[in-house]
């Protein structure tokens, strides 16, 4: 079905859309790719204090994408609702993300203390910023197939952001840093911070919103509060998950076992309730906890978020300590993310071709396949690596373009189904995938590290660890991507169901004006 000339976005909208995602990844791929090195190795926190510190902040901080995923669907402005805060938010995430990367002269106590006040503000303005930039998408228009492709510009943007931060970081901290690896990272960051404000200017200056969603009923303090009596819903699931991830004896899993069990029961109640008996917000709830493809789509985020999230969390040691040429790591991640923006600009045009659902399911096969290779390398197999990294990543930038891309379908079936349409709320799902899976993620190298025990300050403890950074670097994320094709196998929304849907709204929504 060709999309309606009125549907379709400009190359300057789509180019400024992806400057949004560009300077949120000066954040989020710096934070993924170099905070663990720096707080193990700079700030001299242990790994294990590290892994606890990166897993609580980034799980829990999934509650705070849900609240300001309702306070983006209830803001009213006259640029809209999503993007004011794009704009707002700039200044204060471009603040932490200097905080988050400079190593106070105090205590190793009070340097964890610091650890976690800066990431947690670093992780609360991330999500008041990039939740809103999401579910922009949503809005920009009401055509499945654009949305894919401006997907697809998104990610390109936020790959560049990447190639920014990863590849030149190391550089940069020398250049700035003169042997003061603390000195150089902070200075670092602060010219990362103001190219990050410029950015989010450019996004809010070139984009507009289109799809007007109807207005939600019911005061946001009124809904806060509702969200706030059943934070316990969300808390202890996300506690227990974390804890038998860290601990994994038979004890944590009892507990994971019982509590999991007791929210299902919560959630099928909730499920049941008569609809005048519930409030706005729980009808949100409720729409996505019976919508299939959206739960669906949040399993293979987290899945796909894992895999990328391992191998790029493992990088900088790999390099460090297995190939003995640190210099290396800004090359490689500058090879992968290249590769990664011509990925996501052609990935919309090949999701048209062959859908969204076989396209995924080829990229995960392929992806792993080629990382498990990696195993097989030595030391000395340099350009061999790099082959096979770029090849893989090629595949791997697919996945999250198809990821959000998806969202928006998911919100469109919702609109479809019962007549609502929380497009902040949906797309917080987006922005809580990266976090928890990220997290997770990342808590999952320096486990795995620690199990090897490695010790970022103790030299005489690395050659002890290099099997398992090469683990980290090739069957560990592979497992996570086959897992996800299993879960793809199922999904229930393909083009031709997609194009059904929104030839329906749009008549409805003709009707409506």
């Amino acid at each position: 079905m060709a999309i309606p000339s009125s549907h379709k976005l400009s190359l300057l909208e789509k180019s400024g859309y992806a400057m949004g995602d560009a300077a949120a990844n000066l954040v989020w791929r710096g934070a993924l790719a170099y905070l663990a090195v720096f707080y193990t190795d700079t700030l001299g926190i242990s790994a294990a204090a590290a892994a606890i510190l990166l897993l609580i902040v980034r799980v829990s901080d999934g509650i705070t994408d849900i609240v300001m995923g309702m306070i983006a669907d209830r803001t009213q402005s006259k640029h809209g609702k999503f993007r004011p805060w794009v704009l707002w938010s700039a200044p204060v995430l471009g603040l932490f993300m200097v905080l988050s990367f400079t190593a106070p002269d105090v205590s190793l106590e009070m340097k964890l203390v610091w650890a976690y006040f800066t990431y947690i503000g670093l992780t609360l303005a991330y999500t008041v910023n990039n939740v809103p930039y999401s579910a922009l998408m949503g809005v920009m228009t009401p055509s499945h197939e654009e949305r894919s492709v401006l997907s697809g510009y998104r990610f390109a943007g936020a790959f560049l952001g990447g190639v920014l931060v990863m590849g030149f970081t190391p550089d940069l901290v020398a250049f700035f840093g003169q042997g003061d690896e603390a000195k150089g990272y902070q200075q670092t960051m602060y010219v990362f911070a103001a190219l990050l404000v410029l950015l989010c200017l450019m996004t809010f200056f070139t984009t507009k919103e289109r799809v007007q969603p109807t207005k939600t009923s019911g005061s946001l303090g009124k809904e806060l509060k509702d969200l706030l009596g059943n934070l316990p819903f969300i808390v202890v699931p996300l506690l227990s998950i974390s804890l038998f991830f860290y601990y994994r004896n038979l004890y944590s899993g009892l507990f994971f076992a019982v509590v999991m069990a007791f929210t299902w029961f919560a959630v099928q109640k909730l499920i049941r309730k008569p609809e005048s008996e519930t409030t706005p917000s729980q009808r949100d709830l409720i729409d996505l906890l019976t919508n299939k493809p959206w739960l669906m789509i949040l399993g293979l985020g987290f899945l796909t978020m894992l895999f990328n999230g391992i191998k790029y969390g493992v990088i900088a040691y790999y390099f460090k300590h297995f190939i003995h040429d640190p210099t290396l790591t800004g090359r490689y991640f500058i090879a992968l993310l290249i590769t990664s923006i011509i990925a996501a600009l052609v990935c919309g045009y090949f999701s048209r071709l062959v859908g969204k659902k076989a396209l995924f399911i080829a990229s995960l096969l392929i992806s792993g396949v080629l990382t498990g290779c990696i195993s097989f390398l030595g030391a000395g197999d340099v350009k061999i690596l790099f082959v096979l990294g770029c090849a893989a990543e090629f595949f791997a930038a697919f996945m999250p373009v198809l990821v959000f891309s998806m969202l928006g379908d998911a919100a469109d079936y919702s609109e479809w189904k019962h007549g609502r349409r929380a497009t902040g709320l949906f797309y917080s799902a987006g922005t809580f995938i990266q976090k928890t899976g990220g997290g997770f993620a990342g808590a999952l190298v320096l486990v795995v590290l620690g199990s090897y025990g490695y010790v970022g300050t103790d030299p005489s403890t690395i050659a002890q660890t290099t099997d398992g950074m090469i683990l980290l670097m090739s069957w560990i994320p592979a497992v996570f991507a086959f897992i996800a094709v299993l879960l793809l196998i199922v999904y229930p929304l393909s083009s031709e169901r997609m194009s059904e849907i929104e030839a329906d709204l749009e008549a409805r929504r003709a009707q409506v004006a």
